[in-house]
């Protein structure tokens, strides 16, 4: 009897799954610049394609649309017709966010941020200390304490006391509450530069990272331009910039009613903007001034700043514009708050942030 010969599995190659995911990465690019509009990223889609010949006879582009209703990532509206992205894109885009932007950071056990403090965590450190009442028994370190217990009672009568007890540190684990603010006026997408569409990406890949890795965490995202309100994680893709002028002051006082309402210590705030503030509300009317820094609101929003750091609310602004006093602006800002200002470029915007966001979660206030 010859037996089972067992040989090395080498699975097929299917051309139709990786034609779908080269075509899939670069339609979730295209949905998030065309904020959401399946339409306009097919159309977009198809005249990349006839420019570089993205499929062939084998696999078209009637085929790649056809795989994406059959696989739930877009379905029609019941009411026009049109095409419109599912739950299921909107987590995909978020994650394809998150692996673009902090896809090379170092995995680890999620949920929590270490810090240098001992305390309330799951992950036991070298440190040991005296049992006192209310201490886990699962952080009993068994060997110390029957050492200590035949050091004070000796071995021929052995006894276990509650002074012979050593409990093993646990790492102290911050929680924090972040808001993220976003310039949606219309400078983010002046002068033939997109900026929203990066901000965009940034804000999927902190929200996927926080939810996913550090779910004790909160998040709070708001966008601001004339005025500002709340949005949740599953608006992001659609976010599109408006004829807004830039309201700061409204995203600040919105940014510290969310963050009142959360009993963390820890409390942050993340600021995307390109420019200066240009607009307050003044009982039911608006006051504008786009032509440089107005003193009346200039005013206004340091005292804003000032009354965060009254609260221990670090804020943190990332500049996406180089124009020289809108950095002297933003340096004024950062005093005032004791914050901290990131002139960045777009290519570095999601670096920056997430250094940021990590070194605050170290910190225990």
């Amino acid at each position: 009897m010859q037996g089972h010969r067992f040989t090395k599995f080498v699975p097929t190659q299917s051309n139709e799954g990786a034609n779908f995911d080269k075509l899939f990465k670069i339609f979730q690019q295209l949905l998030t610049i065309t904020s959401g509009d399946v339409n306009e990223a097919l159309q977009w889609l198809n005249n990349l394609d006839k420019q570089y010949q993205l499929t062939d006879d084998n696999y078209g582009m009637g085929d790649f649309i056809e795989d994406l209703k059959r696989k739930g990532y877009i379905e029609e509206n019941e009411q026009d017709g049109r095409l419109v992205m599912t739950a299921k894109t909107e987590i995909s885009i978020r994650r394809s966010a998150l692996e673009e932007i902090f896809g090379k950071l170092k995995r680890h056990k999620g949920g929590n941020h270490h810090t240098n403090y001992a305390g309330m965590g799951e992950e036991t450190s070298t440190d040991m200390r005296d049992y006192q009442f209310g201490d886990p028994l699962e952080n009993i370190s068994l060997t110390e304490s029957i050492r200590n217990a035949q050091i004070n009672h000796g071995i021929g009568d052995f006894m276990l006391l509650e002074n012979d007890l050593e409990i093993r540190e646990t790492e102290f684990k911050a929680q924090t509450s972040t808001v993220l603010m976003i310039d949606i006026s219309h400078s983010m997408i002046l002068y033939g530069e997109d900026r929203i569409t990066p901000a965009k990406k940034v804000a999927m890949a902190l929200a996927e990272l926080i939810t996913t890795r550090y779910p004790k965490d909160t998040l709070d995202i708001l966008v601001f331009g004339n005025d500002a309100w709340q949005i949740q994680i599953k608006d992001l893709p659609y976010l599109q910039v408006g004829p807004y002028h830039t309201n700061t002051i409204a995203g600040l006082e919105l940014a510290m009613d969310l963050l009142r309402r959360r009993k963390n210590q820890n409390k942050q705030i993340f600021m995307i903007t390109d420019g200066k503030p240009t607009c307050m509300k003044v009982g039911i009317k608006y006051y504008k001034n786009s032509f440089g820094l107005d003193r009346k609101i200039l005013r206004k929003t340091l005292t804003l700043a000032v009354q965060c750091r009254k609260l221990k609310i670090p804020i943190t602004t990332f500049m996406i514009a180089s124009d020289s006093y809108l950095q002297e602006f933003v340096r004024e800002f950062t005093e005032a708050n004791h914050g901290k200002a990131y002139y960045s470029n777009l290519r570095d915007l999601g670096s920056f942030i997430f250094e940021d966001f990590e070194r605050n979660r170290r910190k225990r206030v």
